[in-house]
């Protein structure tokens, strides 16, 4: 896990898939290095009046589908190379689903669990005004990534507003509340968009969703919501963990029990209705699903290689790692890669950004009829394509985003 290098693990990726597709080497030269690096100072005056100084960073890493979308994550782990890679990933995440937009992603070193809310917006604010040269409903359009929410797209987009002068502008960002513009389906797309994928992964393995049991590492924005939408639908959840513990019951955790036993302790440890295990050992719990909607590189080769599923699907960004992938194609493990299972949030970002800028507002059903629409079409492709080649489904849509990424610039040129 120490060692795991994101930006190296994308590049392997789409070298691996410059090569299946036999893309043109000047185009494969171009994506791999990210357009645009901005890398800002963030002084923020906290409440006992010192003033701390924290690193943020913008990256672009292709825009020749449209404007770079991307979430902005605060985190005292962050650092240039796993911003760069989460912008690549972008790009091809936006290309599988084949919306019309670029790769981008931002966000600042710190730890805002410790801050309060004063001090929270004013670190937003003033990393929104230094990263606002690039950005822009035409340029680059912001959304919420980890440890952030709309609250926080709410001050980013009343400070590029103000700075823009004064009226709003709401497509400057996605993920805001609904009463300035945002859409009802944002909160939940990502889950709803991963369901889409585990649905349509188990049709095609002639698995039965109802009555399968799946195993969540991460029960936040995508995994709490997950836990209660395969609950619905018949499978078992008998192991979840975070970042406090993990726990384990055979005959399936109650979703709705445990969210109100994290809001009142804070992590999934601790609740009565589970088992406690070690977080490492939820890898080994005897599933049909296993689903990583936590940070990057959980799944390496040593949980690969100890995985009792035999789907996993990846909620989170680039989860697995390059050594873990080979272990898992050793053993037959179907994986359902990040590029497609997670592309829900950024398609109903989409919507949501073409909602702001006709100033007309869907309806709920429509974005939830056109998400699905929209991951099964996806999906579709991606299963399509991999069996031609005969490769891994990760391999399939690294391909198809990477040729449609192609595509658009060869058809746009090099200018000057």
């Amino acid at each position: 896990m120490a060692s795991f290098d994101p930006w190296a693990a994308t590049l392997e990726r789409l070298d691996d898939a410059a090569k299946l597709a036999g893309l043109d080497s000047d185009i494969h030269r171009l994506l791999r290095t990210p357009r645009r690096v901005l890398e800002v100072s963030v002084p923020v005056r906290m409440d006992d009046g010192r003033v701390e100084v924290f690193i943020g960073w913008r990256v672009h890493h292709d825009t020749t589908r449209g404007p770079a979308k991307g979430g902005i994550r605060f985190h005292p782990q962050l650092d240039a190379r796993e911003v760069a890679a989460l912008a690549a990933n972008m790009t091809f995440k936006t290309a599988v689903v084949n919306i019309p937009f670029g790769g981008g992603k931002g966000g600042v070193r710190c730890d805002p669990g410790r801050f309060s809310a004063g001090e929270l917006e004013r670190l937003t604010r003033r990393y929104a005004t230094e990263i606002s040269p690039i950005l822009g409903p035409d340029r680059d359009v912001p959304a919420p990534d980890v440890n952030t929410d709309g609250r926080v797209m709410a001050w980013l987009m009343d400070t590029l507003s103000m700075m823009w002068g004064g009226g709003a502008n709401p497509g400057a960002v996605t993920g805001k509340p609904l009463s300035i513009g945002g859409t009802r389906s944002h909160a939940g797309a990502t889950a709803s968009g991963v369901l889409s994928c585990i649905r349509a992964a188990f049709t095609e393995m002639d698995m039965s969703f109802v009555g399968a049991r799946a195993v969540l590492q991460g029960f936040g924005k995508v995994g709490g919501p997950l836990a209660f939408l395969l609950a619905s639908g018949g499978m078992r959840v008998i192991g979840v963990s975070d970042v406090g513990g993990a726990v384990y019951n055979p005959g399936g955790l109650d979703p709705s029990a445990l969210a109100g036993h994290v809001d009142r302790a804070g992590t999934v440890a601790g609740f009565d209705a589970g088992d406690p295990i070690a977080p490492d050992d939820l890898w080994e719990l005897e599933c049909e699903l296993v689903v990583p909607a936590a940070l990057e590189g959980a799944v390496d080769e040593h949980a690969a290689s100890r995985l009792g599923g035999r789907v996993i699907v990846e909620a989170a960004n680039a989860p697995t790692t390059l050594e873990a992938d080979a272990v898992l194609d050793r053993r037959d493990i179907v994986v359902v890669p990040d590029i497609l299972a997670n592309a829900g949030g950024v398609t109903v970002s989409y919507f949501e950004w073409a909602q702001s800028r006709q100033g007309f507002a869907w309806e709920e059903g429509l974005v939830a009829n056109r998400l699905r629409a929209s991951m099964d079409t996806a999906f579709t492709s991606v299963w399509a394509r991999a069996d031609a080649l005969g490769v891994s489904l990760r391999r399939a849509a690294y391909v198809i985003a990477v040729e449609r990424v192609a595509e658009a610039i060869a058809a746009r040129g090099l200018f000057p």
